[in-house]
């Protein structure tokens, strides 16, 4: 309704700042909370008006917008919803008979001693279709080590057959994977349906930030990733990119923010700290990890391995290795705004504790922008598409290495590009793609029978056009 009376108003008074001003923020708010969340909706909808059961586990990091999604999906829906806690399993369970009661209209329930299973089974009974929905499903667990247990007999007894929709919601990827989506679970094979959720796209930054130019906004996706929670505060705190300081300062919640989700995760962060400092410092190999670090190399395989089941750090081999050899493995940490803060605010939080700059920060953080430009070429040729291809990565080889190689298996075609977080100029393109061309003949693929494109996505490109024409794929951040 404001919306519309701001549209009625502008359209009388098209040039009125002030209203304009109005439906900015108005669409800001809009856009902040459920942009590319589309498809999430659509999905969640179309298994509402099923007609059967649903049990859909959703999943994701902490601030990736899980509840805010289901919340917008159950706001015109007959739902139950219900967020477990730490305070332990009688007060988990008291709270939600009462929700219970209210939402199947039986206030028995609510004043009654039921336990678990009785309180899902007359959940079921309900005749109407009802959402429940159970956010943080991970600490009824760690409550009450019996509930995957109780949730199966329930579901199998009584909820598979009822108008029950079962949203069972966590943010322990662990714990969801283990005691929900797991082949050892006892729900294992009941869910109709699962949701992980992902972080948003470079692409959408632009509507977050309207005013800011496109380098502007590499520089604050560097810091947020695609974290809807970290992207409000960075659009609460920065008028303007000078802020950019502001979202690590000790005003900020992103200031500690990376030490309370690993320790959350983990019982010992220390060793942790200790590896992903390393590896956001460019130590991606496994023995410059131990090196770097001292620990053991038996240690550093099994963190490495925990890293890998939380999404946190993902192992990456040459695009082209059919057969991944743990030897050529380079691991990388997932989220731009974990390796920002091993790489910068780890290692100097005394400064920052203590009101000073970080010593060679300009200079450093634009070398990190490089690597953080890679994942958005990445996600810019997935989009542009300028050959058809079915995987695209890194590529190494000893002393060589490609930073795109994009693979079609059935063409034949193979497309190498290179990444460069800088202004070309016509003579450095033709440089680099010339050393770009040498490179690609150590590239062993398809026994040497294939279609070869080159290419360049830079910040800047001058006479790109030109180079266009000379069947080379280019692309600049004015092509976003």
């Amino acid at each position: 309704m404001i919306m519309l009376i701001v549209f009625k108003q502008l359209l009388s008074k098209p040039h009125n700042p002030e209203l304009l001003n109005s439906l900015n923020t108005i669409m800001l708010i809009m856009i902040e909370q459920f942009v590319n969340r589309t498809e999430e909706l659509n999905s969640l909808n179309s298994a509402y008006k099923s007609g059967r059961s649903e049990f859909i586990p959703i999943y994701g990091r902490r601030r990736v917008g899980k509840t805010e999604l289901i919340r917008e999906f159950i706001k015109d829906k007959n739902a139950i919803y219900f967020l477990a806690d730490e305070r332990g399993d009688p007060e988990n369970l008291s709270e939600f008979r009462l929700l219970v009661a209210d939402g199947v209209n039986n206030e028995l329930i609510g004043s009654s001693d039921l336990n678990w299973g009785d309180t899902l089974k007359e959940m079921a009974k309900c005749a109407e279709r009802l959402v429940v929905v159970i956010d943080e499903y991970p600490y009824l667990i760690s409550g009450n080590k019996a509930i995957p247990s109780i949730f199966q007999k329930a579901w199998d007894l009584y909820l598979k057959d009822s108008n029950i929709m079962l949203i069972l919601c966590g943010s322990s990827i662990t714990m969801m994977e283990q005691h929900v989506l797991g082949s050892k679970s006892p729900l294992y094979g009941r869910r109709t349906g699962q949701m992980k959720i992902e972080p948003l796209k470079f692409r959408h930054f632009s509507l977050f930030f309207p005013k800011f130019k496109k380098e502007d906004l590499v520089k604050v996706y560097a810091i947020t990733d695609g974290i809807p929670y970290y992207i409000r505060e960075a659009n609460f705190k920065m008028k303007k990119i000078d802020d950019l300081d502001t979202l690590y300062s000790t005003e900020s919640l992103l200031l500690e923010e990376a030490e309370f989700l690993l320790k959350y995760e983990f019982r010992e962060p220390a060793r942790y700290f200790a590896i992903l400092k390393a590896i956001a410092f460019g130590k991606t190999k496994f023995g410059d990890i131990v090196n770097y670090t001292g620990l053991s190399s038996s240690v550093v395989s099994q963190y490495l391995s925990n890293l890998s089941t939380l999404n946190i750090v993902k192992a990456e081999y040459p695009i082209t290795e059919r057969i991944p050899r743990s030897r050529n493995a380079r691991y990388y940490i997932t989220d731009n705004y974990f390796t920002f803060w091993f790489r910068f605010v780890y290692p100097n939080k005394s400064l920052i504790y203590n009101g000073l700059k970080i010593e060679n920060f300009e200079t450093n953080f634009n070398s990190y922008l490089g690597f953080v430009f890679e994942k958005i070429s990445k996600e810019l040729l997935w989009e542009m598409r300028p050959m058809e291809f079915t995987k695209i990565g890194r590529w190494w080889h000893k002393d060589k290495e490609i930073d795109l190689v994009a693979l079609n298996d059935s063409s034949k075609d193979i497309m190498f590009i290179e990444c460069k977080w800088k202004t070309l100029s016509l003579t450095d393109c033709r440089r680099i793609l010339g050393k770009l061309e040498e490179k690609a003949t150590f590239v062993q693929w398809n026994n040497g029978i294939r279609t070869e494109h080159f290419g360049l996505v830079a910040k800047k490109i001058k006479d790109k056009e030109r180079l266009r024409d000379e069947g080379f794929i280019v692309y600049d951040l004015d092509d976003l």
